[in-house]
């Protein structure tokens, strides 16, 4: 398919593919909005969804949570920037509701993780427990073949494995797949990401050539039902709400010899690798090393103390092979802007992985994710249990 001329700019489509039925994850964002228009371009029959996910002031003014929360990711802005995009391009266009699932298998996930002392990911948990398996289920009983999203990240079946690959997208600082290692091959397979060739000011520019009005609009950074990325505060309000107290989970703060170096008043109130706030002085930076939740100790100690030789990883899923049968060499990510750490990764139980860094890696934290690279390849990832 050749270029178009949109509004005197050179727009370039993406890949040639016969027309199909698609609905497109609306999120209301500069990269879903333009991925419905170069779609639009290409001649494909379009249906706009958007996901309904968290009342933003469901829990405002309750535990110091602010009255208005505008601007972030699946706000009541971001719904009408949606639908406003989806009646410019002429395309008819739904709101779904999935609050209740996403409190019962994201929120309330979320904040029993930080109660028992781990730092969960709740983008990772909604992609793999509630967006695209959602999303495919809708797209179908609307008769829609397949999904696009704005993610940045590439699927392509591989003939020689017989599998769907995902790989890590042309822009770098936007690569996306370390939240989507959970997509299973049935999802990769019906699953468009059309932006995975482009960067982001090459993005931006195909929304202005559009004309689609959300050409400058900032990336949303925060999660999506906690404002200012206030965890804690997000906690002690959602618990007031559902009229359940904070757990008594106040404890002591130790250093790996065992010395008591002062108290604390919860272990929600960490995560591996914290430095401000432990409320210990001393001459040289302290760190969180370790939560044990058991006898709500917090070990803390100096940064060369953060550094983990092995993580185990388990609740895997594997992408560009269909379990691991032997010993692999792989780069790992620890976390979304972690640089990758070369590693050799073994099965050490059903569902379970022991990684052995080449370096030692810094905090490695439980509840995270694990993400196991082959190039630009995703071989497949787990969710941290613990890291030595």
């Amino acid at each position: 398919m050749t270029d178009i001329v949109a509004n005197s700019n050179r727009v370039k489509p993406t890949a040639t593919m016969t027309p199909r039925v698609i609905a497109v994850a609306m999120s209301g964002g500069v990269d879903s909005s333009t991925v419905a228009a170069m779609l639009q371009t290409e001649g494909h029959t379009l249906i706009g969804l958007t996901m309904q996910l968290w009342n933003q002031r469901r829990l405002a003014g309750r535990e110091g949570m602010p009255e208005e929360v505008q601007g972030r990711c699946c706000s009541v802005d971001d719904v009408y920037d949606a639908r406003r995009v989806a009646e410019r391009l002429g395309i008819p266009y739904y709101l779904v509701n999935h609050q209740e699932r996403f409190e019962r298998e994201v929120v309330k996930p979320f904040v029993a993780e930080y109660l028992a002392g781990r730092t969960p990911i709740p983008c990772s948990l909604c992609n793999n427990h509630l967006k695209f398996d959602q999303l495919l289920l809708t797209a179908r009983q609307i008769g829609a073949e397949l999904i696009a999203t704005g993610h940045y990240a590439r699927n392509e079946y591989d003939e020689a494995s017989g599998r769907w690959l995902l790989k890590r997208p042309a822009d770098a600082s936007k690569d996306q797949t370390y939240f989507l290692f959970g997509l299973t091959q049935e999802q990769l397979a019906h699953t468009l990401f059309p932006l995975g060739g482009y960067t982001k000011p090459e993005v931006r520019e195909q929304a202005r050539a559009y004309d689609l009005g959300i050409a400058t609009k900032p990336d949303s950074q925060e999660i999506c039902f906690i404002p200012g990325g206030d965890y804690k505060r997000f906690i002690d309000a959602y618990l007031d709400e559902q009229g359940e107290s904070m757990p008594d989970s106040r404890g002591e703060l130790v250093t790996t010899a065992g010395t008591v170096a002062g108290r604390h008043e919860g272990i929600h109130q960490f995560t591996v690798g914290q430095r401000k706030g432990l409320g210990v002085s001393s001459p040289s930076p302290l760190y969180v090393l370790s939560i044990h939740p058991e006898s709500h100790r917090v070990t803390i100690g100096s940064e060369d103390e953060l550094l983990s030789r092995t993580l185990v990883a388990r609740q895997l899923n594997w992408i560009s092979v269909p379990d691991l049968t032997a010993p692999m060499r792989v780069s790992i990510k620890v976390r979304h802007r972690h640089e990758p750490a070369l590693a050799t990764i073994e099965k050490t139980g059903a569902d379970e992985v022991t990684a052995t860094f080449d370096e030692p890696v810094r905090a490695v934290t439980p509840g995270q994710a694990a993400v196991f690279y082959r190039e630009n390849v995703v071989v497949g990832g787990g969710w941290i249990v613990s890291g030595e």
